[in-house]
């Protein structure tokens, strides 16, 4: 049985903190370079976030090619019985994201260290500047099209009594007063609620420790099918770990996001 076995999707720096020298664990720092050399967590391989996604506008949030998630992911030296504790500086969009592309490639053993990087130097735990080499070359992936949400599918599913869509935006962004693509506003009947709203500051970044409550009055609830998203599915990495850590059952991201969604010149738009 592993170490982690007993412990929730979310965990605490001092869950992790006992189980640094796992041999199971793939310890992944989505931080940023320079973070990354000034100090990081012992044992963690630095991701760049860039790598996580596609990067071609005018929806960079796609999926990155499947070559280069063989290649990332054989780096880490992934296997079936590895077990992931994933961690960003910014409360958890990187870290999200990461969990989902876990989930695309049908493996499920995972944790987030809640509140990431801040939570644990707040608790004055050590760091590192140890780079641990490359585990080694491209591994061959299965690629599972469950966690994604496609726009067709998106527009196949509005008005459905039990869908929701979560936008991870800002107010402005949702209201369609900041525009970041060709059109602004929103996807018809999404419920908005902004990413960082969802993290307590004065806990080092955690997430907050009534986020059921809010979700559930918003009226994003386990019995719906959530699908989240944000501009290239970043923020929404952070909504979709969330909703997996509530336990909801049937949870989507959408990685086109309003990048794709606000330029193409047919989907249904509010404001």
């Amino acid at each position: 049985m592993s170490a982690f076995s007993a412990l929730p999707l979310v965990i605490e720096p001092t869950d992790l903190a006992e189980r640094l020298n796992e041999p199971e664990l793939i310890l992944v720092d989505l931080t940023s370079a320079t973070r990354y050399a000034e100090g990081h967590l012992p044992g963690a391989r630095f991701v760049d976030p860039k790598l996580t996604q596609l990067g071609q506008p005018p929806a960079p949030g796609h999926l990155p090619g499947k070559p280069q998630l063989e290649a990332l992911f054989g780096a880490l030296g992934h296997n079936p019985d590895a077990v992931y504790v994933v961690y960003d500086d910014e409360g958890g969009g990187w870290a999200g994201r990461f969990i989902w592309l876990l989930d695309v490639i049908g493996h499920h053993r995972y944790h987030y260290l809640n509140g990431g990087l801040h939570a644990w130097l707040a608790e004055h735990r050590p760091l590192s500047q140890d780079k641990p080499v490359d585990a080694g070359g491209p591994i061959a992936l299965t690629l599972d099209e469950a966690p994604s949400a496609t726009h067709p599918y998106i527009e196949s599913r509005l008005g459905a009594p039990d869908l929701v869509i979560w936008d991870a935006r800002s107010p402005e962004e949702y209201r369609g007063e900041k525009a970041l693509a060709a059109r602004a506003g929103h996807i018809p009947g999404a419920i908005n609620f902004e990413w960082t709203a969802a993290m307590d500051p004065a806990r080092a970044l955690r997430i907050r420790e009534d986020i059921a409550e809010r979700l559930e009055a918003l009226g994003i609830t386990a019995d719906k099918e959530i699908i989240t998203h944000c501009q290239t599915h970043h923020r929404s990495g952070f909504t979709y770990l969330l909703a997996k850590a509530l336990g909801y059952p049937r949870v989507k991201g959408y990685p086109g996001s309003w990048g794709e969604w606000g330029n193409l010149p047919d989907t249904p738009i509010q404001q």
